[in-house]
């Protein structure tokens, strides 16, 4: 999509590493981990694009936020003895100039929450060791800067947000000699003559082709004043969300308000009357259903109004079900019934065989469903090894990942991390995230046994007894 400021919006991808793994069901790093890693911000481009200045202006937008700039320019290679007497033939542009394995053994550092000393790289000795290293500490956003960011795969898998800085080349070429001139005090014929030989073809082969990774396209550089405020209210919106969010770009939390917590609250209590729990549990869940919906696709459609005029809106996708993970998946029926009127719904019936095996008892299926986006429901994502029996079934029909949004009122972090990692594809809906799994594999704080609440079959719950008639 391109707005009209003349930013280009590629699609956002929150981390690759959350597409890495495929197979795993397991994490492999903790919830507490997780929470910690800062957003990290690419931004890439040729040099003299203007990749300074927007790093400049977003530091300076995101006042109120610990941000911290780290530049490619500072893992330069030092230059040997022999290299030194010939600098002018050395390929500052080229990917092997620069120490990527410096590079991220710092950024592994930072996003472990531990503070690191950045090389100090002197463009007058060629050397980084001659000026004293800048301590960095641990920020809540980190954004890399250089014209190569993009060209190590290892290095792109650690952005939550990529940006290219697309500028004329005449416009770049002008400002180096304008820099290098006036700052440097270096010949003109030099600066073309270096620009010719390592800058422009090492632009063609090394950091254009890096412009497909980008999330984000900036043209004009920071020039391009509604692109940046545009990027800071991106990165506003996803420093307050959930940093799972941040890991998974298929996980989504409805946006909390007062309201939600509060019923949040409610349900959550165990002294919450059965009624009282089915009634605010079925709020949530219409939100949730609501918000679901939202991610379907939508085709442009106009009508004719009472006043025989024109509106343009969108016309809701027709080619929908709904699956319920038996029993407590069906607390989410009506919801969807009331949302979608005539609405087909499937049934999964998972066994559990101790803590993590499954087996899977039932399955009543539309036939045509593999033609279907379906809605999966399941109020409670805990370990995950459920929703991963219930969606491999229907992967296993013929349904598309892609077609296959989960909809849930609470998700553990132990559950997002095995279905988000074994299928990259499909979207998570969930009112709130909570800390984590106990022993028992239960969600904490949880809400307990969600199907027992909603339907009355508490153990210890004998209000409802009837006596037995009198003669």
């Amino acid at each position: 999509m391109e707005s009209s400021s003349g930013v280009h919006f590629s699609g956002f991808h929150m981390n690759g590493s959350a597409q890495r793994n495929a197979g795993a069901e397991q994490p492999t790093t903790s919830a507490t981990d997780m929470y910690t890693q800062p957003f990290v911000i690419g931004v890439a481009g040729g040099a003299a694009s203007g990749k300074t200045t927007v790093c400049d202006m977003i530091i300076q937008q995101l006042h109120d936020q610990r941000v911290v700039l780290v530049t490619q320019d500072s893992f330069y290679h030092n230059l040997t003895e022999e290299g030194l007497t010939r600098v002018q033939d050395y390929n500052f542009d080229h990917p092997d100039a620069f120490d990527t394995e410096e590079l991220l053994r710092v950024m592994d550092k930072l996003r472990r929450g531990q503070a690191v000393d950045i090389p100090n790289y002197d463009s007058k000795s060629y050397k980084s060791d001659v000026l004293p290293a800048r301590r960095v500490n641990p920020s809540d956003v980190i954004i890399l800067e250089g014209i190569l960011i993009f060209h190590d795969p290892r290095v792109r898998e650690l952005m939550n947000m990529k940006i290219f800085v697309d500028t004329d080349a005449d416009v770049r070429l002008a400002r180096r000699i304008r820099r290098d001139t006036c700052e440097k005090a270096r010949d003109i014929g030099l600066v073309l003559d270096q620009y010719s030989k390592f800058v422009k073809p090492a632009f063609d082969d090394f950091i254009l082709p890096t412009k497909k990774y980008a999330d984000i396209i900036i043209p004009r550089g920071g020039d391009n004043h509604v692109a940046i405020d545009l990027i800071v209210q991106h990165i506003r919106t996803k420093l307050g969300q959930h940093d799972l969010c941040k890991i998974y770009p298929n996980l989504y939390v409805i946006q909390t308000t007062f309201q939600i917590r509060g019923m949040h609250t409610l349900i959550r209590d165990s002294e919450t009357t059965k009624h009282d729990f089915v009634f605010y549990a079925d709020r949530l869940i219409r939100l949730v259903v609501e918000h679901g919906l939202g991610h379907l696709p939508f085709t442009e459609k106009q009508v004719i109004t009472p006043t025989e005029s024109v509106y343009t809106g969108v016309d809701f996708c027709k080619r929908l079900c709904g699956v319920s993970v038996i029993r407590s998946g069906e607390s989410m029926e009506n919801a969807l019934r009331a949302c979608c009127k005539g609405i087909k719904i499937g049934k999964i019936l998972i066994h559990r065989e101790g803590d993590n095996g499954q087996q899977l008892i039932y399955e009543k299926l539309p036939k045509d469903i593999s033609d279907r986006h379906v809605l999966l429901l399941d109020p409670i994502l805990g370990t995950g090894n459920s929703a991963v029996q219930a969606i491999s079934l229907l992967l296993r029909k013929g349904v598309p990942e892609s077609n296959i949004i989960f909809l849930n009122l609470i998700s553990a972090p132990q559950g997002v991390h095995v279905v988000c990692k074994r299928f990259p594809r499909i979207k998570i809906v969930t009112s709130e995230i909570d800390f984590g799994l106990n022993e028992d594999f239960r969600v904490v704080p949880g809400m307990g046994e969600f199907g027992d609440r909603y339907f009355g079959t508490d153990e210890d719950d004998d209000q409802h007894v009837v006596a037995p008639l009198q003669e």
